[in-house]
């Protein structure tokens, strides 16, 4: 964070922090103490988590106690999220109590809310959109008949400007066949009827195909690609959930393959195989630029330590200490501590939040016969432009190894990528 510094961001760090009685009251710790001593105790509450030493977890969240919150500074308030995490974690050996404590928990609608304001607020997605668009744009010049494929965001930020770049091409818009999945059927249907009205005013030909379904169900039939389509593949904050497994099986059994340090998901290369046997010309893949697939709690733990304390440095940033930003803040925080409690809390099939690295997704897509392809930029100083276009100082665009890092100052947070067969 801004006023305490975190180990290098490394899955493999080993914890040599160790705890002395506290002989200095809360009142008395200034700020940077503070972030130290939160640090600490969270990496050693997380070494007790996970070797099920519960009496030493538990004093280590004792302790952890009067110095987090939820409105305090940044660090202060990361450190309340993986608290939360770690005694989440902690109470699911009693599966009873578990529920008991539950059902006082938002519900899934009520945080639903936080993605829009995420959106508004932060260039991230805005930035991701923009890119896609333009590498689309340019690799569709000409065709008649476009086909996308979103595989899951449903997102009208993406589609309604897209819709209207597709309008203005030079030659006219191609017919576009717009196929969404969706798990959510409320997302379909607040969708639909936003783009086909957009379309209408536009005057361009337009078909809308809801798919109720998640992409562990997809199937290629429900595609209905027709021949003739110039096809592409849009994921964005998705694909990652394709690698849940059951890890009890690398652990006991060691039947999970590693190439390349990498573990073999095989739900993940059959998706990717299913892909590119309808021949897309592209598929875009947008990631956060984190290693949360990690098997021992303690590589995770440090690896989301790293990364959100860069989302909650640039939350602040943007929101600034206005009161009447409180309630967005604490809205926003509360989608990224879900995301911090699935990741610390949850094992097995249950944990979704599995974020890979650009360097992991190269590896597993090329497995799966995929090439990358540059990304559209005229050059660096275009996209420092954009990002300037957001308002917003801390980010910035850099390009890596075929791909374009949407950063945090030096920190990457999203990675966005392009493939082709």
């Amino acid at each position: 964070m801004s006023s305490t510094s975190l180990p290098s961001p490394k899955p493999e760090v080993t914890l040599s922090l160790t705890l002395s009685p506290s002989t200095t009251s809360h009142e008395a710790l200034k700020p940077e103490e503070r972030g130290i001593r939160l640090i600490q105790l969270l990496l050693t509450c997380a070494k007790h988590a996970s070797s099920g030493n519960l009496h030493r977890a538990d004093e280590c969240l004792r302790q952890i106690s009067p110095l987090a919150s939820v409105s305090g500074d940044s660090m202060q308030r990361l450190s309340a999220r993986f608290a939360s995490a770690l005694a989440i974690r902690l109470v699911k050996r009693w599966p009873g109590l578990y529920k008991a404590l539950s059902y006082t928990q938002l519900p899934k609608q009520e945080l639903d809310q936080a993605k829009p304001l995420f959106g508004r607020a932060f260039p991230y997605l805005g930035l991701s959109y923009a890119i896609i668009a333009r590498t689309l744009i340019k690799a569709m010049m000409g065709e008649r008949v476009v086909h996308l494929v979103d595989l899951g965001s449903g997102n009208e930020n993406l589609w309604i400007p897209l819709l209207r770049s597709f309008s203005c091409l030079p030659d006219g818009p191609p017919h576009l066949k717009v196929t969404c999945i969706n798990a959510s059927k409320a997302v379909l249907d607040k969708l639909g009827p936003k783009l086909v009205k957009e379309a209408e005013a536009l005057d361009m030909p337009f078909q809308f195909n809801p798919l109720n379904v998640s992409l562990r169900e997809l199937t290629l039939d429900m595609l209905k690609v027709r021949s003739g389509e110039s096809l592409a593949f849009l994921s964005i904050l998705n694909l990652h959930t394709l690698l849940a497994e059951d890890d009890r099986v690398d652990v006991h059994f060691g039947d999970n393959k590693k190439i390349h340090g990498i573990k073999d998901s095989k739900q993940m290369f059959q998706f990717l195989s299913m892909i590119r046997s309808a021949s897309p010309k592209l598929l875009f893949l947008v990631e956060k630029e984190v290693d949360h697939n990690l098997n021992r709690l303690v590589d995770r733990f440090v690896e989301g330590l790293h990364y959100y304390s860069a989302v909650f440095d640039s939350i602040d940033a943007t929101l600034g200490t206005k009161v009447t930003n409180e309630r967005d803040r604490l809205v926003l925080e509360e989608m990224f501590g879900k995301e911090i409690e699935n990741i610390v809390a949850c094992e097995g099939v249950e944990r979704e939040e599995r974020h890979e690295r650009y360097g992991r997704w190269m590896v597993r897509f090329g497995q799966a016969g995929f090439k990358p392809v540059r990304i559209w930029y005229d050059s660096m100083e275009d996209a420092k432009q954009m990002v300037e276009a957001c308002g917003r100082d801390g980010y910035k665009i850099v390009n890596e190894k075929a791909s374009l890092m949407i950063c945090w100052h030096d920190r990457p947070i999203y990675a966005v990528s392009a493939w082709t067969c």
